[in-house]
């Protein structure tokens, strides 16, 4: 607590969260994992897909690289297609058990959400 700045006139504006002027601040470039309550949730959806489903994981928590690696791998081993979208994996068709399964292995709790 005694480091730290209140005050100082050499410079305009501190970060709240480093503590250093904005012009050096480096938090934005810094990925931050996205919040999440602990439990992985997978769910069907239709909408928006001229009635094709596809099987949609959410509340991962991980970073946006990390989401990446995941999502490749997921497709891979469902041996399908699917997408990276707003922090959430959409894997094509209705592949829940499947990606229970492999979720599962990795060490997540997982849910299955919807109808």
């Amino acid at each position: 607590m005694k480091d730290r700045i209140v005050f100082s006139t050499d410079s305009d504006r501190m970060c709240p969260e480093c503590g250093k002027p904005l012009d050096e601040c480096i938090c934005s470039e810094i990925e931050k994992p996205r919040p999440t309550d602990g439990i992985v949730r997978i769910k069907r959806e239709t909408k928006g897909r001229k009635g094709k489903g596809v099987s949609v994981v959410t509340g991962l928590g991980l970073t946006d690289s990390q989401l990446k690696d995941l999502a490749s791998e997921l497709k891979k081993k469902c041996g399908c297609g699917g997408s990276l979208k707003d922090g959430q994996i959409e894997i094509q068709g209705d592949k829940r058990d499947e990606l229970e399964k492999i979720l599962k292995e990795k060490g997540y709790k997982v849910k299955q959400a919807g109808g």
